[in-house]
């Protein structure tokens, strides 16, 4: 079925030349229970918390943020989690008996938290920092995926201005303009004329509009057809493809205004069929797995593939290397095994050896965010009415962007403030309970968008499969 896992055995022979050794910490037994140190500070991290503390193996979750729905599940450290200061972060992890680190975000990811952090004795689930290129490099990724034969869009890179503008104006297509490093899920401009074209690498490479990300600017063809997301599992051998998502990257309703980090998304996406599922394994997943491992590469954590489905079949927009935020809530909101487990099961090789259980039915998450974001968003404004939102049956309320004040009321604290998950028997019905929950919160400047997944349901019930709107 679409909607639930696939795996598969995926076995590096030890006598290919550029294989990779198998990690000291593979056979070396884990203490039980286990004292985790849980480092993000979003939505996707509250999802993953969650998950971790239904695990019976659990001795103490610790976290690395003021998130108020964080704190409500682990205790938060007392050293600074910065790469420059990363031995304040190994002396607290030896003084605690940390066995395991889960890092959630892709900065620290792309820094090196797991080649710095992991030990005989302790594990990270996050990919090495090599690995991590697949998102903080865009550039290399696009080489790795020519060499692999990805199907992905025709791209080019540049590191000077005049250069991109001057291939942007010798072409006839429309194209998209992306920073090549990491830029919170930001940094693409979708341009329909030349001259948006060259405004966007103006943006990006003059502007600096996305900082140090922008140095490095890929001008790809624009490709057409719905985008799904599809994540997997991986334990450097093994792959387990999960039920695909679909995200709302832009801020309103009809996919119209700035593209933001996610504005919500939905589980699983009813475009994503068997067919395009083993396509996406056999053509995408796999290939770039074994890509990397003859770059002397092992890939243990989530590898996150956007992809658009053309007429030819899908193509790579962009590979992330852990959870996506939002897919992450309504993916986690759905998993019923035990998280903590799956997570050494992938740091040691053994992902063919975990039970894992889903709920079969369908999540939708929603996001609500603070006036002025993705751009300057209010921070400081109470919220209200959570309480009631999180007593509704089949509804779960991860804090994105929060705070409390000096009077101890939920306030916001970013510009994605919270995100609303419903479950239900069909799409329609956990959309619907995701919005049930969205209108018993309130905060001055509160805006969300009011059509996620609403054109799948409508697609669904004309039995077509155009069930994506521009995300």
């Amino acid at each position: 079925m679409a909607g639930l896992p696939m795996i598969f055995f995926m076995q590096i022979e030890p006598n290919e030349p550029n294989a990779v050794p198998r990690s000291p910490t593979y056979d070396r037994p884990m203490p039980e229970p286990l004292n985790v140190l849980l480092i993000g500070s979003g939505g996707r991290e509250h999802a993953m918390a969650r998950g971790l503390a239904k695990s019976p193996r659990l001795a103490k979750l610790w976290v690395t943020a003021d998130n108020p729905g964080l704190l409500a599940i682990g205790s938060r450290v007392d050293v600074p989690v910065d790469i420059k200061e990363i031995y304040r972060l190994e002396q607290f992890c030896d003084r605690e008996n940390i066995g395991l680190i889960v890092v959630g975000p892709e900065d620290p990811i792309s820094e090196g938290f797991a080649d710095k952090l992991a030990t005989d004795s302790r594990l990270v689930f996050a990919p090495c920092k090599a690995a991590a290129r697949l998102e903080a490099d865009k550039a290399w990724a696009k080489d790795l995926m020519r060499s692999a034969s990805i199907p992905t869009a025709e791209a080019r890179a540049f590191a000077y201005a005049e250069q991109a503008i001057a291939y942007a104006q010798s072409r006839e297509n429309s194209l998209v303009v992306k920073a090549a490093g990491l830029a919170k899920g930001k940094g693409v401009i979708v341009c329909d004329t030349q001259a948006e074209a060259v405004d966007a690498i103006k943006r990006v490479m003059i502007a600096e509009e996305f900082g140090d990300a922008g140095r490095t600017v890929i001008v790809e063809e624009r490709m057409k057809g719905p985008e799904i997301s599809v994540l997997a599992l991986v334990d450097g051998r093994n792959i387990m493809v999960l039920p695909a998502c679909q995200d709302h990257k832009r801020l309103s309703d009809g996919g119209v205004g700035p593209n933001t980090g996610g504005m919500g998304a939905y589980c699983p996406t009813p475009i994503a069929t068997d067919e395009i599922m083993e396509r996406v394994e056999r053509e995408v997943l796999v290939p770039t797995v074994d890509a990397l491992r003859r770059e002397g590469i092992t890939y243990r954590g989530v590898l996150y593939a956007g992809l658009m489905l053309t007429p030819a079949g899908p193509k790579v927009l962009e590979f992330n290397v852990r959870f996506g935020d939002p897919e992450a809530q309504p993916l986690l909101a759905r998993y019923q095994g035990d998280l903590l487990e799956l997570c050494l099961a992938i740091c040691t090789g053994k992902l063919h050896e975990v039970e894992t259980a889903w709920d079969p039915r369908p999540a939708c998450c929603v996001v609500l965010a603070s006036e002025g974001y993705p751009v300057k968003p209010r921070t400081g404004l109470v919220i209200e009415g959570l309480e009631k939102a999180c007593e509704l049956t089949d509804v779960v309320v991860d804090h994105a962007g929060t705070s409390r004040n000096k009077e101890g009321k939920f306030v916001t604290n970013g510009g994605r403030v919270l995100g609303v998950t419903g479950l239900g028997d069909t799409l329609e019905q956990a959309r619907a309970r995701a919005y049930e929950a969205c209108e018993l919160i309130r905060f001055d400047g509160m805006t969300y968008r009011r059509d996620i997944a609403s054109q799948a349901i409508a697609s669904a019930s004309t039995d077509t499969n155009s069930t994506t709107i521009e995300v």
